[in-house]
């Protein structure tokens, strides 16, 4: 299983990816704004690269109810971003956006990957995509980025999440974008309790046979907390732990808070799975 994004290219059966978060948002669930700064986002790509990051994820709205972020402030915080981190890093870069000149403009700056948590609901998002033959997430979610879903109800959680993320990839390669250049997302936390999470966490190799790789969005989740009955700030275990068993279940992108964290855990269970030293490891 081949992943490009843009000029970069990845053989999945090798090894899994960690994409790490970087939040430019003043609200963020997790840090709360502490990486807003522009010299403090950068020290913690700085950071996050050394650890072992193969993508690097920029967010400049996040995706809970909040005060409201305009288009204009969004550019503002994602493409400076985006710039800085391509003039530094020769790793791919995501945009955690699902507006469809963010990601325009992100990508001419220098992004790679569009990780669009609303089901490509921007008119024209796809399209900004397949122009700069760049890539993007298919992440399923029940209503719309920004509103709460405290009390969804299924028919068919499996069967819903799947044939909605088929849609949306058969979207996406109307568009143009590359079939290798493509990832689905169960969307933990998004219009799903937490024991439906937990339920599309533990399917995670059903999802893989729509036959493109699965990113998992677990970190310090709402469903996580739950769980162990722990604050966000105590949720790294946890995190670790869904990681592991997604991992197992063949999920391929990991995006994460803990890089350095989440890189030990799937390099163990590569080793574990396909036998020690792997050839990754060797030839390197």
């Amino acid at each position: 299983m081949v992943l490009k994004l843009r000029n970069f290219q990845f053989d999945l059966e090798e090894r899994a990816l960690v994409m790490g978060i970087l939040n430019r948002t003043e609200d963020s669930f997790f840090d709360h704004g502490e990486y807003f700064e522009l010299g403090v986002f950068l020290r913690r790509a700085e950071q996050i690269v050394a650890e072992g990051a193969d993508i690097l994820d920029i967010g400049g709205v996040k995706a809970g109810p909040g005060p409201e972020i305009s288009e204009a402030e969004e550019l503002d915080r994602v493409v400076p971003a985006v710039e800085l981190l391509r003039d530094r890093f020769d790793i791919p870069l995501s945009v955690d956006t699902w507006n469809a000149r963010v990601i325009d403009e992100a990508m001419s700056a220098g992004a790679s990957l569009g990780n669009d948590i609303s089901g490509f609901a921007s008119p024209g998002y796809l399209e900004n995509v397949s122009k700069h033959e760049g890539a993007v997430v298919a992440t399923h979610i029940r209503l719309v980025p920004r509103l709460a879903d405290p009390n969804p109800v299924y028919q068919d959680l499996k069967g819903e999440v799947r044939q909605f993320l088929a849609d949306r990839v058969e979207r996406a390669l109307k568009a143009g974008v590359r079939r290798e250049s493509i990832l689905v997302d169960a969307g933990f936390d998004l219009g799903k309790t937490t024991s439906q999470s937990m339920e599309l966490l533990l399917s995670t190799d059903e999802l893989g046979q729509l036959g493109y790789p699965v990113l998992i969005s677990a970190s310090n989740k709402g469903f996580i907390g739950e769980v162990l009955g722990k604050v966000v700030t105590e949720r790294r275990m946890g995190s670790l732990s869904a990681a592991s068993i997604a991992a197992v279940k063949g999920a391929k992108v990991f995006r994460v808070h803990d890089v350095a964290g989440t890189r030990q855990v799937l390099d163990v269970i590569t080793a574990i799975m396909a036998g020690y030293p792997p050839r990754w490891l060797t030839e390197s």
